[in-house]
């Protein structure tokens, strides 16, 4: 049966409120199947006779609009009846309403539109199908503004008219079926406190930072409001502050009908710890009319850890919740300012953890499709996905366009699809090139504006550039990247014999330009030959050479030193950003410095991993010193405290404390390295994974100064197993124990 379905709009412009399409229809014979398909240029609430059909929200999710956008199907054969009623609230989302810090109107689309079709089989073999079209009806709602930055004004006195027929939109993309994770409700927290701040804010704590929305239960006056402002910190006098969101309002407002009410938003979401009742009509708050409700993708939960260290677990809970807060169909940097976007940067350097946490594969997989589809023709990615920064680009920068070729392989390590990570080479194959003409040297990335080790704390404290020289992080991140794109082409059976002959001229034209006598000379990315020796060291630099093989092995021992050294000068503190940091602890215990890993790991002034947590945070911060020792924030121009970045960390947590990595040569953890490197400072450390394969377990723990082992392998999985004495051994299916 042809789908005639088409784009519909509302018949005049409602600015930034919510309408309402609506379709009449009669079904006298018996019904076999009946499903609904839709999308929408904004974001829609599907309902069916009254009722609110799926389980998804903000639906049909984000993507690259422009070239696609999902549509969701539904099963309603249960709920139709004689006489129905369809019905698609659609709110300005994502594609309509205000995105980008850029703040630009209508980036994707000048106005709600929607799609839709119903297909009925009947019992006796005939079909019928209802499409989108002029003669659906058009109503004004109760919704009456709706913004992802901004939130949500829902008054339920308004009256609800008919504003007339739908007319036909111009809406000029493809239609795919879904193809990420649904976003839905998740966890439901109640207020641990309600508190009067210093300046007479009435304020409810929920414990947890967070994105979601607060759930509202309301009995009062018809025409009294509910006013909520959402905030992730007090300021350091306990006021509510909200000067980091920066021009997100983040509120919402509700007008009461004057019979028992429930408010939530539909059309959006908030990030937030606290909510301020900036109006609140009762003398009373009652905890039990108030719930925070956790939104994100709906992905499989595969991974825990835990250690005897409190601190340690606070943070990998801050982890978990970072990510839970940031995927939220696609992988943001953070949910409450006016930004919320997806961040390529954030995304490759965590990913790696993300993996362990949850089954990210689907989330992904729909992800890299944008990445591929708004990768220029010359082959560079954007800084973020989709793009929707007005007047300027996001850069096209190292570390984060690498996001073609690390998230692609680090999928394929993690659950050994090679249908996927065939689909994916083009993209990686094509980031490569890219680079590769992109500058005035074909061996070495000397060209562009990066964002260089970001955040690092090694030139000054409030800045936002690292020291270590950008086109040092490109080029190296260009060695990276055609390693990764090498690494793809010998699963896939491709001949790499160019891409390894590329290989070897970069990293010898990295040596040639960044080395002298068996170390490091970091040179300005404005230096030229004759211009004198630069003195600068980084830490970053080190951990960069170190851990993607531009040194030598006999030069190992050497920079690990200077690495090591660096940092006991520091205060056995690190001083890396981005870029630097998701490879630190591993630069150290590969070459023979897990002890002061682990002694970094457990740091708790700032920088460090520990400084936030004994801040009271419940999810990592974008700076290291988002919030000062005085008590005072970072700027305001850039400061979340959700930001999932620096949780990369866990990835060593999990592969070096507790031991557990793939390998390329059966990856899905169908081969795995057990490797636990025990520390009496974490006293034991449990991890479990639930690969595709079955449950893997790697547990130690002390007894006085003896180490006990227990590993549980599925079947299927052989793992390599060595211990910190030097013993080795091949296990196979089943639970084994052992001491030291």
């Amino acid at each position: 049966m042809k789908n005639n379905a088409k784009w519909i709009a509302s018949p005049r412009d409602v600015g930034c409120a919510a309408v309402s399409f609506r379709k009449d229809f009669c079904s006298q014979k018996q019904i076999k199947k009946a499903t609904v398909s839709a999308s929408a240029m904004g974001v829609y609430a599907f309902f069916l006779n009254g009722e609110r059909v799926g389980k998804g929200i903000l639906t049909p999710g984000w993507t690259s609009y422009r070239h696609r956008v999902q549509y969701q199907t539904y099963d309603v054969t249960a709920l139709l009846r004689s006489e129905n009623r369809l019905e698609f609230g659609v709110g300005q989302g994502w594609a309509v309403g205000y995105i980008g810090y850029g703040h630009s109107n209508h980036f994707f689309a000048d106005r709600v539109s929607l799609i839709a079709w119903l297909d009925v089989i009947y019992t006796d073999g005939s079909r019928e199908r209802i499409v989108t079209d002029e003669s659906w009806q058009v109503y004004s709602s109760q919704v009456l503004s709706s913004e992802i930055y901004h939130g949500e004004t829902v008054d339920l006195t308004a009256s609800v008219e008919r504003i007339g027929n739908a007319v036909l939109s111009d809406v000029q993309t493809k239609l795919i079926p879904q193809v990420g994770e649904w976003i839905t409700e998740q966890e439901r927290l109640s207020p641990v406190e309600i508190l009067r701040t210093p300046r007479g804010e009435l304020v409810i704590d929920f414990g947890q930072n967070m994105t979601g929305y607060v759930e509202v239960r309301a009995k009062g006056k018809r025409g009294d409001r509910i006013v909520i402002h959402h905030a992730e910190v007090l300021d350091q006098d306990g006021n509510f502050y909200t000067e980091n969101y920066r021009a997100a309002r983040n509120e919402n407002i509700y007008v009461l009908s004057g019979g028992e009410d429930l408010f939530k938003p539909t059309y959006t979401f908030q990030g937030f710890r606290y909510i301020r009742l900036t109006e609140y009509p009762f003398e009373e708050v009652e905890p039990k009319n108030f719930t925070a409700i956790a939104v994100h993708s709906e992905m499989k939960r595969t991974g825990d850890f835990s250690c005897g260290n409190e601190k340690i677990n606070q943070l990998y809970h801050n982890i978990l919740w970072g990510q839970k807060s940031n995927y939220l169909d696609i992988p943001t940097d953070c949910p409450q300012r006016d930004e919320r976007l997806g961040w390529t940067g954030d995304a490759q350097i965590f990913c790696r953890a993300a993996a362990f946490n949850y089954d990210v594969e689907r989330f992904f997989e729909k992800w890299l499709g944008d990445v591929a589809l708004e990768q220029n023709k010359d082959g560079s990615v954007e800084g973020i996905v989709p793009h929707c920064l007005p007047g300027h680009h996001s850069r096209v920068s190292a570390a984060w366009g690498d996001a073609a070729t690390v998230i692609p392989w680090q999928l394929y390590l993690s659950y050994g699809n090679e249908k996927l990570l065939k689909k994916h080479f083009p993209m990686m194959k094509k980031w490569v090139e890219y680079i590769r003409h992109a500058g005035p040297e074909e061996y070495l990335w000397l060209d562009g504006k990066h964002y260089g080790d970001w955040l690092a704390m090694d030139n000054g404290p409030d800045s936002y550039d690292g020291a270590t020289p950008t086109y040092y992080i490109a080029s190296v991140y260009y060695l990276h990247s055609t390693a990764l794109l090498i690494k793809a082409g010998r699963v896939l059976g491709y001949d790499m014999g160019e891409y390894e002959d590329l290989y070897e001229k970069i990293r010898a034209a990295i040596r040639a330009r960044y080395m002298k006598n068996g170390d490091l000379r970091l040179l300005p990315n404005d230096w030229k030959e004759g211009d004198g020796e630069p003195t600068l060291k980084t830490q970053t630099a080190y951990v960069l050479a170190l851990y993607f093989g531009v040194c030598e092995e006999a030069e190992r021992a050497l920079f690990a030193s200077r690495l090591a050294e660096m940092i006991r000068e520091n205060g056995t503190r690190m001083t890396t950003g981005f870029v630097g940091t998701p490879y630190l602890l591993h630069a150290l215990s590969e070459n023979g410095y897990t002890e002061l890993a682990y002694e970094l790991l457990l740091q708790e002034k700032a920088p460090s991993w520990l400084y936030s947590v004994c801040h009271g945070a419940t999810t990592m911060w974008e700076h290291w010193n988002s919030q000062k020792e005085d008590g005072s924030f970072w700027s305001t121009k850039m400061n979340s405290f959700n930001h999932y970045a620096y949780g990369a960390v866990l990835d060593w947590i999990v592969g070096v404390a507790s031991g557990i990595t793939p390998t390329e040569q059966a990856p899905a953890y169908k081969t795995v390295r057990l490797e636990p490197h025990p520390s009496k400072a974490l006293g034991f450390a449990k991890a479990v994974l639930e690969t595709r394969q079955g449950s893997l377990r790697s547990h130690w723990y002390y007894k006085g100064d003896a180490v006990y082992y227990e590993f549980e392998i599925p079947r299927g999985v052989t793992a390599k197993l060595r211990l910190p004495s030097g013993y080795e051994a091949t296990l196979g299916e089943g639970s084994y124990h052992f001491a030291e």
